[in-house]
């Protein structure tokens, strides 16, 4: 019997909650929208933001960004990183992690992931002693988390400065730690498709004082540090304010304004996106030609999409099974195509990083499959989501006679 077409769209988002919208159209009626034009007695949206977020962290400090990609650089640079440093990235990961490598005249050396799609830590740990690179830009890609502790722990064996990207897992922990908190820094993202949405934004932590001091000023405080929600005391400033330059890359009230009432409801879109992956993922782990990520007791995760990997597919069969999928409406995105499509591009197409061997990434990636799963969906629209995958499947390999 013919499945019907799946007909939602993959990029529709949540509508932006009635009191955010409130408090966006309030900030709008002030005309204060830049984050330092506040009225006495008033901190502000940023302000107030940075302090929430911070609580919610469970960290002191917390920077408000313009993206995040811009608090990724911003914490390369107030964690001392200069052009022509080497800073270990994941060899998995999306374009945004070696472009921020890029913009602050690093290089990137890329380390291997596995089969779980999280960083190789033997790769790591003898890329690190090889090249002397005591830079880490951690990308928790796609929402997977390696063994902290162990990642952790090589760190510090080697003096590795960790800065963690945490655009996919806001709200997720290894063994009740929130990710984020593990290295100098976390790096979060509030742009659409993200955990928040505020079409644009970042967020930078920390419990460094001096690190965030230096951050804050990168950020573009024009010396009103005094005006941060969540910043170390004002004499930590005294000497880092002249030192270091402006960026400007700061968030504006409006953007805050938003995403103030959707942290409050964080936890609660946390249990609906893994009520979706888990639907999903435990009906594509009946058949035996997928191999689904192992989520290890440690992890608590946050489902807003799902990967898994097809062994063996030819790049053939892959663009057919993606066709296949997008005949009947379902958008699933392959990460071994030749060029970029989207946001799939792998190191091969990130030409202004140095090419280099990465074999086993590349034959993960060969059969490595993404898709979204909005909350926009219901449980019903994720079963039928994943029996359209499955018989994909099915079709993709009996087509050519199997694996």
């Amino acid at each position: 019997m013919a499945r019907p077409p799946f007909t939602k769209s993959f990029t529709q988002q949540l509508p932006i909650p009635e009191d955010a919208i409130a408090a966006a159209v309030a900030v709008m009626r002030t005309g204060r929208l830049h984050r330092y034009n506040t009225a006495p007695g008033d901190p502000g949206e940023v302000a107030e933001l940075e302090r929430e977020f911070a609580l919610w962290q469970g960290q002191p400090y917390c920077l408000a960004l313009a993206s995040g990609g811009q608090a990724m650089q911003i914490a390369m640079r107030a964690a001392g990183v200069v052009p022509g440093d080497a800073v270990l990235t994941n060899g998995f990961t999306l374009a945004p992690v070696p472009g921020a490598i890029a913009a602050v005249g690093a290089r990137a050396v890329l380390v291997e992931v596995t089969d779980d799609l999280v960083i190789d830590l033997d790769d790591l740990a003898a890329k690190a002693q090889a090249t002397g690179a005591r830079f880490l830009l951690l990308s928790h890609m796609r929402g997977h988390l390696c063994d902290m502790d162990r990642l952790m722990q090589i760190a510090a064996d080697q003096n590795i400065c960790v800065i963690e990207d945490c655009a996919h897992t806001m709200g997720a922990r290894w063994n009740g730690r929130l990710s984020g908190s593990f290295g100098t820094a976390g790096c979060f993202s509030t742009q659409t498709y993200k955990h928040l949405n505020a079409g644009e934004g970042g967020l930078l932590t920390s419990d460094d004082a001096a690190f965030m001091a230096r951050a804050i000023i990168l950020s573009g405080s024009y010396m009103l540090f005094d005006r941060h929600g969540a910043a170390p005391a004002g004499d930590v400033f005294d000497e880092i304010r002249l030192d270091t330059p402006n960026m400007s890359a700061r968030m504006d009230n409006l953007r805050a304004a938003l995403l103030r009432p959707q942290l409050r409801q964080i936890e609660t879109a946390i249990a609906g996106w893994n009520a979706r992956h888990d639907l999903v993922a435990g009906r594509l782990s009946h058949a035996d030609a997928i191999h689904l990520p192992a989520r290890p007791a440690a992890e608590q995760y946050v489902g807003s999409s799902i990967q898994f990997c097809l062994p063996g597919i030819t790049a053939k069969q892959a663009q057919a099974f993606v066709a296949q999928l997008a005949q009947n409406g379902v958008e699933v995105k392959w990460f071994g195509a030749s060029s970029p499509a989207g946001f799939t591009s792998n190191h091969h197409s990130w030409r202004y990083v140095k090419a280099q061997d990465l074999p086993q990434t590349d034959r993960i990636l060969a059969g490595l499959f993404d898709m979204r799963l909005p909350l926009t969906f219901d449980l019903d629209d994720c079963a039928l989501l994943a029996d359209h995958i499955l018989d994909a499947v099915a079709t993709a390999f009996h087509s050519e006679g199997g694996k």
